[in-house]
């Protein structure tokens, strides 16, 4: 699908993209209550599955229902939809969860700015005009130095390397991060579909995937009703059901890496609702870290309005 570049598309793919960040950003928040009463890979298995619930009872009902399996094309929908379910939903949530049993939920919200560092060579051997220019080159290394800093910022700066536990959780976000710029290109490359219809193939195979391995590992949630149920509720519901809805939509609106833009607002938000309801303290590395990331995704962006621009013909000579 031709991204939709007119102004009134514009203006609709930033109001999708700013509600996906404010969305996104509260999501930390949502995962820190949760984690009150349940295990992270039961978590991660009952956010999906409650959202898969939802999204299958509106595309039944309203909607077209899920892909269908007669043709080849139709078979592809769900191995893309496969694709969607791990990458998007099980792998990233599960190792999200539980890293911040460890990180804090900024640390979490600021490894998510990674996400379209790893959309750029994606999206160059991938999709159809994404190619890496000399500038977005420069921004990816920037970028990449952000990365660096942020897990090993402890070491960098302070001569005092993390435990290995933190390490590892800290990795385990910026894995979460590189999971999601895979899970974006799968849709972005998935054949013409509704988008409700592909979103709840994608969170039903993730339900049916996290399940079995939730049971088997954590065994059945003995939870009590309150603060870990809100959390969950929070998460079913908005940053995964109706999330998923406006990020294949916005994808299939304007290509991956216009919805990697959300990267730049997400941190922003989990650090300031992390810092105001959770009274978290960040690191001034993790600033610093955000900073640089941010600075090589404003490098990458500009040169892909500069592709673009030289990519719009000219007019001939002597005509205006």
């Amino acid at each position: 699908m031709t991204p939709n570049t007119s102004s009134s598309g514009m203006v609709i793919n930033w109001l999708i993209l700013i509600t996906l960040g404010v969305i996104w950003g509260a999501s930390f928040l949502g995962v820190e209550l949760a984690l009150t009463g349940f295990g992270p890979i039961t978590l991660a298995a009952g956010r999906v599955s409650a959202a898969a619930l939802i999204l299958l009872v509106i595309t039944l009902v309203y909607g077209d229902g899920l892909p269908r399996f007669q043709t080849a094309t139709d078979r592809r929908i769900w191995l893309h939809s496969l694709g969607m379910a791990l990458f998007t939903n099980a792998i990233p949530f599960c190792l999200l969860s539980w890293g911040q049993q460890v990180v804090t939920s900024g640390f979490a919200g600021i490894s998510m700015a990674v996400v379209p560092l790893f959309v750029l060579p994606l999206s160059h051997f991938l999709v159809p005009g994404e190619l890496m220019s000399r500038i977005k080159v420069i921004g990816f290394m920037f970028g990449f130095a952000g990365v660096v800093l942020l897990i090993g910022g402890d070491k960098i700066l302070a001569s005092a390397a993390p435990s290995p536990l933190m390490f590892t959780a800290q990795l385990a976000c910026v894995t979460a991060s590189s999971c999601y710029a895979i899970g974006s290109i799968i849709t972005r490359l998935c054949p013409p579909v509704s988008a409700l219809s592909f979103a709840a193939a994608g969170l039903t195979l993730g339900g049916i995937i996290l399940i079995p391995v939730a049971l088997l590992i954590e065994g059945v949630p003995n939870a009590s009703f309150g603060t870990a149920f809100v959390g969950l509720a929070y998460l079913a519901v908005f940053p995964t059901a109706i999330a998923t809805i406006l990020l294949t939509i916005l994808v299939r609106r304007a290509g991956p890496p216009f919805l990697s833009l959300v990267n730049y607002q997400v941190p922003v938000w989990a650090v300031v609702i992390g810092a105001l309801v959770l009274d978290e303290a960040l690191p001034g590395h993790f600033l610093m870290a955000l900073a640089v990331i941010l600075t090589g995704l404003f490098i990458a962006q500009l040169g892909r309005r500069r592709v673009i621009a030289e990519s719009i013909p000219k007019p001939p000579a002597g005509k205006v």
